[in-house]
């Protein structure tokens, strides 16, 4: 990998060496914003002692926006991650895959000490998401499938503890939902609706 690359804001996922993709290279970044495609970062490329002030004088403005690889956010995954996140928070991004875009990532953020949480799993383990198939890793390659069981395994946990959307739904929950899925009522509603906007006219 060149040193220039190194050194190098990206503001954009084609400005990303292809290497960088397919060797699953971390890089540093800033939270911005976060948005219910995904989250906003502006690339921290590594500093060069002396020259530092003038690297950030002369870099580009731009935000890459990272989705979390491997996780379908549910209701109320997006207002997590906002509570949670501190504005300007540092995170490291791995890279997974990208479109013209987006990049494709396991997020990291620093949680103090030796200890950082992953965001892809965290949320899968308090149920506010599903896993789901990781864009941009070929399907039969190794880090896919180990990456996969990881994500399915903090799932699991959700499930076991019936948390957020594998909590369980009460009695009177669960005969709504089956009410307003019967076919037959839907259509006797359609047809109530239907009767009322005629003689209305």
């Amino acid at each position: 990998m060149a040193k220039c690359c190194k050194t190098t804001k990206f503001t954009n996922p084609l400005e990303i060496p292809v290497e960088f993709v397919e060797k699953n290279v971390k890089l540093r970044g800033k939270l911005h914003h976060i948005t219910e495609k995904g989250l906003e970062v502006e690339h921290i490329p590594i500093s060069i002692p002396f020259i530092s002030a003038i690297q950030r004088k002369w870099q580009p403005e731009g935000l890459l926006l990272i989705r979390l690889a491997g996780v379908e956010l549910a209701a109320g995954g997006t207002a997590w991650l906002q509570r949670e996140l501190l504005p300007k928070q540092p995170l490291w991004f791995q890279l997974l895959g990208r479109d013209s875009s987006a990049l494709d990532c396991l997020v990291l953020v620093h949680k103090g000490g030796f200890f950082s949480m992953c965001l892809n799993e965290e949320l899968l383990s308090q149920g506010l998401a599903r896993a789901a198939r990781i864009e941009g890793l070929p399907h039969h390659s190794r880090l896919y499938w180990k990456l996969h069981k990881r994500l399915l395994r903090a799932e699991l946990k959700a499930v076991k503890k019936n948390k957020g959307i594998w909590k369980e739904q009460s009695y009177s929950e669960r005969v709504q939902e089956r009410i307003s899925s019967n076919k037959f009522l839907q259509r006797l509603k359609q047809f109530v609706s239907w009767v009322r906007s005629s003689t209305e006219r």
